[in-house]
């Protein structure tokens, strides 16, 4: 990653700091980006600004540069003004990590109308913002680069309880596989990640619990192969998103790496 510049969305705490936290070990400078606020219809802690502040911190302590932009992957305009400034002050941009995302529970005949389009919104919207902010720039630096989209086991299985989660992964699928041949004349590279249950603050949601204990016959699709661990660490998912951001995958686009204990096999 040495000279690499990376953008990381969602990068203020778990998944994306821990991102944006090895990409710096490995020698790139970062723009980390966030909402740093509370979602509608999320129930878990939204992240902070102290939170975002705290992975420029870690990226700085590994000796790298860190541009922070406290912004809704929602608001085009704004994450698009964002990838400028960020561009502008780090010089170029490698690697694109579209990292934000949310997760509520619901069977979807009980889901609310806004719940339903703020996953939607947040989730795959949200990443296409990502992707077209960013884009242009890579192209017509001519030098090509890699884009790493997370969904989820729930972009390659049903999660009961999930539908609009499951719905807005899947849709990941095929935006990471059209992008990737899209993109592949100009040298860059698009893969998806698919973790299964990492430890982050999105199992401390209140929604969640409630949801398996009513309807028990759910619990059999939320199966994995692999006794331990139990949930993924934001470390391991970061050690795929570093594979895929490097030339050890160079010859890897339009794919789908699980890093889910297995889940998608049964």
């Amino acid at each position: 990653m040495a000279g690499k510049v990376a953008l990381v969305t969602g990068a203020a705490r778990g998944q994306g700091r821990a991102e944006a936290a090895l990409l710096a070990c490995e020698g790139a400078d970062v723009i980390g980006i966030d909402v740093c606020a509370p979602v509608p219809t999320v129930t878990y802690r939204a992240a902070t600004p102290g939170d975002l502040a705290e992975t420029g911190r870690v990226v700085q302590e590994a000796g790298r540069r860190f541009v922070a932009a406290q912004v809704d992957v929602r608001d085009y305009a704004a994450l698009e003004a964002a990838v400028r400034e960020g561009v502008a002050d780090l010089g170029h941009l490698d690697i694109v990590v579209a990292n934000a995302g949310i997760s509520t529970w619901g069977p979807l005949w009980e889901l609310s109308l806004e719940a339903w389009q703020v996953m939607l919104d947040v989730n795959l919207t949200g990443v296409f913002h990502t992707l077209r902010a960013t884009v242009p720039t890579m192209i017509e630096q001519g030098t090509g680069g890699s884009i790493i989209v997370t969904s989820s086991v729930g972009g390659l299985k049903a999660l009961p309880g999930q539908a609009h989660y499951v719905a807005a992964k899947h849709g990941l699928v095929g935006l990471t596989r059209a992008a990737a041949v899209e993109l592949g004349p100009h040298g860059i590279r698009v893969n998806s990640i698919h973790p299964w249950g990492v430890d982050t603050v999105m199992v401390e949601g209140a929604d969640v619990g409630a949801l398996l204990a009513a309807n028990p016959g759910f619990t059999a699709s939320y199966a994995s192969v692999l006794p331990e661990p139990a949930v993924a660490s934001p470390d391991d998912i970061a050690r795929s998103v570093l594979y895929l951001a490097s030339d050890d995958s160079r010859c890897v686009t339009g794919a789908q790496l699980r890093v889910d204990m297995g889940a998608t096999t049964v």
